[in-house]
């Protein structure tokens, strides 16, 4: 992680107002309690899967619910209940949240019988019950400036807004998701950013997450004719044209030209969860069938098209310079890994030099290599970036440019690969009819001779496009025009599994999100270092699965459920304590565990969630399935 002068940060704490509460939100989570993390304790109180978890503001009260269809306000500290009600819903509830500025004393809930209900904890009573939507109700969100709005994310499609002092007690449909994607769309989370309550994230069935601004869509609403009615026409109207500007998308690059493949495995691609960073600037999604994702909303970054390396141009970084010392020896100790095959380790490695040193362009190679030969899901996009990111910085790197022809290659996009490989010839003549060079040639010209059609062709003009997969009339123009707008990620955080559930989540952890936390099919819960991605530590939450986690707002404090009918708080142990019998200490075993339970048959993963042993998807171990080191022939895929 990144240094800090804590000495300078105590004397502010001491001589300044409100001084001890940002010292010690700064301070609440660091390398050593990460280190340190362990269970405190496991509280009772439910009789069914624990759903949703929600800390008041202050931190001090922690609300549950499940699928017993009861809410409780939980005492984390001393762990106890304080409070347990009957929510009136009659199925699991999925949702749970404080209304702001109520003084915690309104809960509001949200339920497979489609219906939100808001409850007064002082009387334990529901005092307002919504039947608007038409499937069940998976999110709530509430906005800290807002003290009487919150709105509701449902598998109808439809985002509704509540206000609780309009007297009709009625919602509104701010969007409505089948007007632009089909009656099949389901929403299915949401989160309001915490510093611009203006700002609406959505995530739904599919790869696409979208960022609306609430203020356009109502200024849109009122620029409709008089005699148009606000309940009857909705932003996503397909007659009225979108407001410019009004919603952004977001989407891992490669995901949306894999849709095909992943129906055809019965994969499925769906947002289960969606978060902002504390600063409101990064946005974190949790992609169901795939991997954690992060968005910079201020950097913002198209998807990785086609670069042909003669169009790249150097930036004048430290393109081949000497690398501090320091640095030298974790390069060295990454190829030493990449030697070992432990393609994960040298990732690891090489991305903390990167996070150093980001100018290098032989960091960068090395790290695509080491991508190429893990295959995890993802992990040829990632390399394709760092090929590309290679060249800007040194334009003569041989094995970015022969390592992005493979990339494109491997991710289908055959044309450019072969039109990729053929400028590597002209920029290294001595290296046109080495054997690397003629079998990659073989396979692209193998693969363009076996497309049967040109709709199959994913080049347009020069660029990845993202075509729609299914029925022609399933989307609208305008969402197929916002779709090829969309913005690519910037970070990438992978080892768990969510496949199973569409409830899972995941968190920044920190003030300032230095963190990412998930929860996992395999039971287990994840963490991450946010800027280098790195997997640190992985602690096993659940008996099956770990679905809620959410970081306590001051402390190093953790609350995760799951199947289990139990919420577990989770906090640094003391350094007398034994040995944390709930770490997993073969991280790189249970993250490949994880990746082929991702990609075996559903059939298997349901045995497996059954509790039947298969094996190969139930424990870790090497995967032996890469490639000598030596098949590339004279351009070789090891690290420089």
């Amino acid at each position: 992680m990144a240094a800090v002068n804590i000495t300078s940060d105590i004397l502010h704490r001491q001589i300044k107002e409100k001084g001890m509460l940002r010292f010690q939100r700064h301070y609440h989570v660091t390398d050593p309690f990460i280190k340190r993390l362990g269970l405190e304790a496991e509280l009772q109180g439910h009789t069914g899967c624990v759903n949703c978890l929600e800390w008041n503001e202050k931190g001090d009260l922690l609300a549950s619910g499940s699928d017993d269809q009861h809410a409780i306000v939980w005492d984390p500290f001393h762990h106890k209940k304080l409070i347990t009600m009957h929510t009136g819903h009659s199925a699991n509830i999925f949702s749970v949240k404080f209304l702001p500025h109520s003084g915690d004393r309104i809960l509001i809930t949200g339920a497979a019988d489609s219906k939100v209900h808001v409850h007064d904890l002082t009387v334990k009573e529901t005092i307002h019950m919504f039947a608007d939507h038409t499937n069940r109700v998976k999110r709530i969100a509430t906005a800290p400036m807002w003290p009487n709005t919150f709105w509701s994310a449902a598998e109808d499609g439809i985002i509704r807004q509540y206000d609780l002092r309009e007297s009709s007690k009625r919602s509104e449909v701010l969007i409505d998701l089948t007007e632009y994607c089909g009656q099949l769309v389901e929403a299915k989370c949401l989160a309001v950013n915490p510093q611009d309550n203006n700002y609406l994230a959505v995530g739904a069935n599919g790869p696409f997450v979208r960022l609306y601004d609430i203020r356009m869509i109502h200024n849109h609403r009122k620029s409709l004719s008089p005699g148009t009615s606000a309940g009857v026409h909705t932003f996503c109207d397909r007659e009225k044209p979108i407001p410019d500007g009004a919603v952004q998308y977001y989407v891992a690059g490669h995901l949306p030209v894999k849709l095909h493949d992943y129906n055809n495995r019965l994969r499925v691609l769906v947002a289960t969860y969606v978060t902002f960073s504390p600063d409101g600037t990064e946005l974190l999604v949790n992609m169901g069938g795939e991997q954690v994702y992060l968005f910079d909303l201020t950097f913002k970054q198209r998807p990785y098209t086609f670069l042909l390396p003669k169009k790249c141009h150097s930036s004048g970084g430290n393109v081949q310079g000497e690398l501090p010392p320091h640095l030298e020896k974790i390069k060295q100790q990454a190829n030493d890994a990449f030697a070992r095959q432990q393609w994960t380790q040298a990732i690891q490695l090489y991305s903390r030099g990167i996070q150093e040193i980001s100018k290098n362009a032989m960091l960068y190679g090395n790290r695509a290599a080491a991508y190429m030969k893990r295959k995890w899901d993802g992990d040829h996009y990632d390399a394709l970036r760092d090929c590309l990111k290679a060249i800007l910085l040194n334009p003569a790197h041989l094995k970015a440019h022969f390592r992005l022809a493979r990339c494109l290659f491997e991710l289908k996009y055959v044309s450019e690969a072969l039109e990729c490989l053929d400028d590597f010839k002209g920029k290294f003549p001595e290296q046109a009819h080495s054997s690397a060079c003629d079998a990659l040639d073989k396979d692209i010209k193998a693969a363009l001779f076996s497309k049967t059609s040109s709709s199959e062709d994913k080049k347009s003009g020069g660029a990845i496009r993202f075509r729609t997969i299914g029925r022609k009339d399933s989307i609208s123009e305008d969402e197929a025009v916002l779709r090829e707008r969309s913005y690519d990620y910037k970070h990438r955080y992978c080892g768990h599994c969510n496949t199973t559930t569409d409830i899972k989540e995941a968190n920044f952890f920190g003030s300032k999100g230095q963190y990412i936390v998930s929860g996992s099919d395999d039971g287990s819960f994840f963490i991450w270092e946010k800027e280098t991605s790195n997997l640190v530590r992985i602690l096993q939450g659940d008996e099956s699965i770990v679905n809620c986690l959410q970081p306590h707002p001051s402390y190093c404090f953790l609350a995760t459920s799951g199947i289990d009918p139990v919420v577990r708080l989770w906090n640094p142990r003391p350094e007398s304590e034994d040995l944390n019998g709930r770490v997993v200490e073969d991280m790189e075993g249970a993250a490949q565990a994880n990746q082929r339970r991702m990609n075996a048959d559903p059939l298997e993963v349901m045995l497996l969630n059954m509790g039947y042993h298969i094996t190969g998807l139930s424990n870790g171990g090497p995967d032996g399935s890469d490639e000598d080191e030596g098949s590339e022939g004279q351009v070789q895929c090891r690290p420089s």
